[in-house]
Formats: C-alpha cells, sequence, structure tokens
C-alpha cells in the first residue's frame, strides 16, 4: 500500500526537502467552498477535504461523496452527505473553514485531508495540529469524526514520510475517533484507476474510495440512528 502511495504522490512532486516557506506549486489553486445545503434540518454528513473529495475531473455525480450519498439513500437513511471539498486545500485551509462547515445539522465529519500539505513538504508538526483542532471543533459540536490517512511523496525522504504517516495514527489514536489508514486504499498507483495526471481517481476508483469510506461510515449511521 506504501509503494502505491508513494508513486501516485511521485507524479506531482518536485525534489526539493520539506519547508514550512516552501512555495505551493502552482498546478491547484484552491476553489471556491462548495455551498452549503439549503436543508438545515436533515442530518448531515460532511466530509471535509481537498480535490479528491471534490472530485477534480469527474461529474458531480462520480465523486466519491455523491457515491456515498447514493449509498446512503439506496439503504434508507436519513441523512444528506455535504461534500466540503476544496481543491488545493490544505490542512491549515480546511481548518479556518471548519466552522462554516459545520452548520446545520451535522451529525458526522469525515476528514479527508493532508494530500497538499504532502505534496508541499509541509510541516507535519502543525499538520498534526491542524487535524487535531478539526477533530476538537468538531467534538466540542458533538459530531462524530472519521478521519482518513494519506501518503507523502517519496522524494522528501523516507524520514518525512514516515512521520507523515504517523501523524493520522497518532492522532487517530489520541483523539479516539475511527480511522482510515489510507483513503486510496487500492486505488493509488493503479493506472486503470486513475486519471490521467495520476493523481486523481477516475470514475471506478471513485467508487472504490466511496467502498472504503462506507465500510466504516455504515456503522456511525447505524450507532447515531439508533442512539
Amino acid at each position: 500500500m506504501v509503494v502505491l502511495a508513494a508513486v501516485w504522490l511521485l507524479a506531482a512532486c518536485r525534489a526539493s526537502p520539506p519547508s514550512e516557506s516552501a512555495p505551493p506549486p502552482p498546478a491547484e489553486a484552491p476553489a471556491a467552498a462548495p455551498t452549503p445545503s439549503g436543508d438545515e434540518g436533515r442530518p448531515r454528513v460532511v466530509i471535509l477535504g481537498d480535490s479528491l473529495t471534490a472530485g477534480l475531473g469527474l461529474l458531480e455525480a462520480q465523486s466519491y461523496p455523491a457515491l456515498l450519498q447514493q449509498k446512503i439513500d439506496a439503504e434508507g437513511y436519513d441523512f444528506e452527505v455535504e461534500n466540503a471539498g476544496v481543491s488545493g486545500d490544505t490542512s491549515a485551509g480546511a481548518l479556518r473553514r471548519l466552522d462554516w462547515s459545520l452548520q446545520g445539522n451535522v451529525k458526522v465529519l469525515v476528514v479527508a485531508l493532508g494530500g497538499n500539505d504532502g505534496l508541499r513538504g509541509l510541516s507535519t508538526a502543525e499538520m498534526k495540529n491542524n487535524l487535531t483542532q478539526i477533530i476538537e471543533g468538531a467534538r466540542q459540536r458533538n459530531v462524530k469524526v472519521i478521519l482518513a490517512g494519506m501518503e507523502a511523496p517519496p522524494n522528501y525522504g523516507g524520514e518525512y514520510a514516515t512521520a507523515f504517516r504517523q501523524v493520522f495514527r497518532e492522532v487517530a489514536q489520541k483523539e479516539r475517533v475511527t480511522f482510515i489508514p489510507f483513503l486510496l486504499d487500492k486505488v493509488a498507483g493503479q493506472p486503470g484507476l486513475n486519471q490521467g495526471d495520476g493523481i486523481h481517481p477516475n470514475a471506478r476508483g471513485a467508487e472504490i474510495v466511496a467502498d472504503t469510506v462506507w465500510n466504516v461510515l455504515r456503522p456511525a449511521l447505524d450507532q447515531i440512528s439508533t442512539s
């Protein structure tokens, strides 16, 4: 899994050492934040992420949050999925828009961040702090959190990649939240499941990502529905 993640991320990285002050790559600028749903009463599942969540290069209905909504509807759950993915966003950017993202009757927050932190070689300590604050902010609103892990590019060195990976595991353990070890499990590094950039899943890849998230989201919805 780690090797496939390295292949996936290497396609978008430049060979330079990690630096907190390094300028972000120009290929992907943050897009406008999605508009929250007008249905304030229906319980919501918010997926806070970057372009992988936003569904860059896909039709809206092909993004994995949209596929999760289809699964929810098919199973008869009364939840609305909010796609809060913003292309180019980092964990710091997501933290800044957390309050806005948690408006309404939010019951579950899926945190799917870190890809752009890794691509830019940003501080793992800062990412850890950002993810912790996001989880704590959600917990203060009695929102259940699911944290999805991500992998760092190999060109920043093994030490950075290991520290990056450990951030997600340590945060999940310390904050006692449900954990998905790798959002792109079974998709990263597979040409037939990704778009031409080798980074973003194609329609079939998005289906697999949706299955990965659904495996942990469904039990959470069951727990909320019966509580």
